[in-house]
Formats: structure tokens, C-alpha cells, sequence
């Protein structure tokens, strides 16, 4: 798990995205990075892999472990489900990042708020962090995993 991250800015635009079904709809990135994604992702300790309890059924969730979940309740979509991965024709996820860490990832370009967190039905920590578009890409969201993870865990995380 790192230990210290600094967000460097996402190059270009933001992508576009879908608000009636919240996804990336531009700017996605290669199958072979969803799939890596997806892979690293599912090998977390103590997390279950299976279906989103608030996602469309493509979306393959991250259950942690009811023993390891100590996070707080911002931490949790429902249940233990702190991160799903979308389709592989959308490649962005939604996942709870501590407060600091998701303003500062929406701030850096990597993400925005989830439309629910507007309405008051979500926290703050609710974001749907974009696709990499490519290796270097793939190695800052994966730093926003292991945010989630952590924060998920109750473990110490930066800001």
C-alpha cells in the first residue's frame, strides 16, 4: 500500500458522462487495463468479488470482508461493497475515497462526484474515478483502489 500520493493532473478534457446512468462515455481506455485493473482489484486481501448491490449488473463489485470492514459508514456503498468496476465499454468505477482524497482526485481531473452525493443520498466519498487510458494512468487509479481499500479497512490513509 503506498504511503504518500500526489495526485498529478489527468492530461486533457474531462470525459464526458451519463447522468440518468452515471458512466464514462468518452475517453475510455483499452480492454487489456480493465482487465488489469480488474485483476489487481480482485486480489485484495479479504475482499469478495460478485455483483454491485447499487450498480448495473455488468459491474463487478469489491466486498470486503464483514471481519475486516472497520471503515466508517462513508466508507460503504450498502453493506460491505466500497468499489465496483464497470463495463469494459465504460472502464470508469465508482468507489468511496476518504473526504481529502476525493476532493483532491475530483480537483486533479481523475474524477468527479457521484450525482447522488448532490442530492444528499450519497457522502462526499462517493466518486466514479475515469478509465486509464493508458500504464501510467492505470498506476494512479490503482493508487485510488488502494485509498478506498484502506479507508474501507479502517487503515490509515493519505490525503
Amino acid at each position: 500500500m503506498a504511503t504518500n500520493m500526489v495526485l498529478p493532473r489527468r492530461p486533457g478534457e474531462r470525459p464526458e458522462t451519463g447522468r440518468t446512468v452515471h458512466a464514462q462515455l468518452s475517453q475510455t481506455g483499452p480492454m487489456e487495463l480493465h482487465q488489469e485493473l480488474w485483476r489487481r482489484m480482485a486480489k485484495l486481501d479479504g475482499v469478495v468479488v460478485g455483483r454491485s448491490h447499487v450498480s448495473l449488473p455488468r459491474s463487478r463489485a469489491l466486498h470486503l470482508a464483514p471481519a475486516l470492514a472497520d471503515g466508517p459508514d462513508s466508507a460503504f456503498f450498502a453493506g460491505t461493497e466500497f468499489a465496483h468496476l464497470h463495463s469494459v465499454d465504460d472502464s470508469s468505477l465508482h468507489a468511496m475515497l476518504p473526504f481529502e482524497c476525493a476532493a483532491d482526485a475530483i480537483e486533479a481531473g481523475w474524477a468527479e462526484s457521484h450525482p447522488l452525493v448532490r442530492r444528499g443520498l450519497l457522502p462526499h466519498s462517493a466518486v466514479m474515478v475515469y478509465g486509464p487510458r493508458d500504464s501510467h494512468e492505470l498506476d494512479i487509479v490503482w493508487q485510488l483502489v488502494e485509498q478506498s481499500y484502506a479507508f474501507a479497512r479502517g487503515l490509515p490513509v493519505f490525503p
